[in-house]
């Protein structure tokens, strides 16, 4: 614990007794908004439609229990209300064998597919567009194998990632991942959207981690690609595994991965500190890289606006005395708990002295501890209940990063109900949020494409880790070089050369 012998220690107060608050709203909760606006695609005339015949045929395949034709409403929508598809069939495969043929059924058949993990995407990738088959990966979650001494894990795409946290804990391990949506999204959607999450400053992101996968192609074998190695060097190839590694399902479907996994810290450190400025904040996670180094696992970053919606919208309170322009959630992880203490507890008096920050508090408990990361959680959900939300994950230089915030403030005025910043600042990762009461196409087009090419102008992606789906399609252009579109279209002819996997999404018609 922090010395109380310092006036600096003392404003590191512990953390108040603020647990007794009226408990957030459950996602249930909350009203569902339906989104359009942008014009729809159109259906491919080429594709065919399927008929008793081709259900037939996946009943032979994985049985007749596993082809749905009914009760299937939840595989047809995202979990924000924005898309709603009309696929009247969902098929749930127990293997990679399954897969196969089934895809090249598809081809002959010329019947389009969307692969669909944990669905719980943002920017409608996994959803069908009009009658697409909805394949599920839900069923493929047997395989399971870890090697101890190496920490790499081959598992099945199926797995939901906490529950491979879960079984990873008795030998000393952990998934290098961690998000909001861990209970409910599958490692097999982690890697083809590339998730990233609150730890990749200090983890990397699926490219760093991934060392294999085995994806089935949509042509007229359903191909069975098993790609790199359960290695840490490899060089025997052009590890062609990265470029399924982000792809949204669009060139083939990935079954199963092989994954290096961190070991599980013993030793785990959270705080909050205030900032008057978000240059301050940039000074903060420069001076944490130094400082802290070797055991900083997460910077995140909560604007004032942020702090007062989760407060109006939920009932949780800061854990800080004040009410700063900023609040940063700091975690540290390793493995000697005297060492990582000293050096967090040394940095924190450091930057309250020096006045790098106004206000701090540190975590004396798990309790504490996951109090701080409920109230950056609450950050996303609590959203919900001003209307519908406009949101954008974009990644920019640290110079420009709250930059956008404040232009858009001044861009939407008081037509909207707030404009919102978090994220993962330690990595340029901002998740800004617009919300009003509902649904508006006057507003949209006045933040939409500007937005987008704000971003782009200032060296920025325009998704940093929600993808592009069907919600950025329009704008997947804005910073990319027309050589790199056409790389990206002829990836797709190849290995998906009749256009059938998650059409009208990402890429243009095969």
């Amino acid at each position: 614990m922090i010395s109380a012998t310092t006036a600096a220690a003392r404003t590191l107060s512990r953390v108040r007794c603020v647990l007794g608050g009226r408990s957030p709203a459950t996602s249930t909760d909350f009203r569902r908004f339906a989104s359009s606006g942008l014009p729809g695609p159109t259906r491919h005339a080429d594709f065919g439609s399927i008929e008793d015949s081709d259900l037939s045929t996946f009943e032979r395949i994985i049985g007749k229990d596993y082809v749905k034709t009914s009760d299937i409403e939840t595989f047809n929508k995202d979990w924000m209300g924005w898309y709603k598809g009309t696929g009247k069939c969902v098929l749930l495969p127990g293997s990679t064998d399954e897969v196969s043929a089934i895809l090249k059924h598809c081809y002959e058949r010329r019947l389009a597919v969307v692969p669909q993990s944990g669905n719980t995407g943002l920017v409608g990738a996994s959803i069908p567009v009009f009658d697409e088959i909805v394949l599920s990966l839900k069923r493929i979650n047997k395989h399971f194998d870890l090697d101890p001494s190496s920490g790499v894990l081959e598992v099945d795409a199926g797995f939901i990632l906490e529950e491979i946290d879960q079984k990873l804990a008795a030998d000393g391990y952990m998934v290098p991942l961690d998000l909001g949506s861990k209970a409910s999204c599958l490692i097999g959607g982690n890697v083809a959207t590339c998730a990233g999450g609150v730890r990749l400053l200090r983890y990397g992101s699926m490219h760093s981690n991934v060392l294999g996968l085995d994806v089935v192609l949509p042509d007229a074998s359903g191909s069975v690609l098993k790609l790199g190695a359960a290695l840490r060097k490899d060089n025997t190839s052009i590890h062609a595994h990265h470029v399924f590694i982000g792809s949204e399902g669009q060139l083939g479907i990935v079954t199963r991965v092989r994954l290096l996994v961190a070991p599980r810290p013993t030793s785990v450190h959270s705080a909050l500190l205030g900032l008057e400025s978000f240059d301050k904040v940039r000074q903060l996670l420069r001076a944490a890289k130094t400082d802290l180094s070797e055991i900083l696992s997460s910077f995140e970053l909560l604007d004032a606006e942020t702090m007062r919606c989760v407060k109006e919208n939920t009932g949780l309170s800061s854990a800080l005395s004040s009410q700063p322009p900023f609040t940063v959630l700091i975690e540290t992880s390793g493995s000697n708990s005297d060492h990582d203490t000293a050096k967090f507890e040394a940095f924190l008096e450091k930057c309250i002295e020096n006045g790098l920050a106004s206000d701090g508090v540190i975590a004396e408990s798990a309790t504490e501890a996951n109090y701080f990361w409920k109230l950056r959680e609450m950050a996303t959900l609590s959203l919900l209940k001003d209307g519908f939300i406009y949101k954008n994950d974009i990644s920019l230089p640290l110079e420009h990063f709250y930059k956008i915030t404040e232009v858009l403030r001044e861009r939407l005025g008081e037509d909207v109900i707030r404009v919102i910043c978090y994220g993962h600042v330690g990595d340029g990762n901002a998740h800004i949020n617009i919300t009003s009461k509902e649904y508006s196409q006057e507003l949209y087009d006045r933040i939409y494409p500007f937005l987008y090419e704000w971003v782009a102008n200032h060296g920025g992606s325009i998704s940093a880790e929600h993808g592009i789906g069907r919600l950025k399609k329009p704008y997947a252009h804005l910073g990319k070089e027309s050589t790199e579109l056409e790389l990206n279209t002829r990836l797709k002819h190849f290995f998906d050369p009749r256009g059938i996997l998650n059409p009208y999404k990402f890429f243009p018609k095969v």
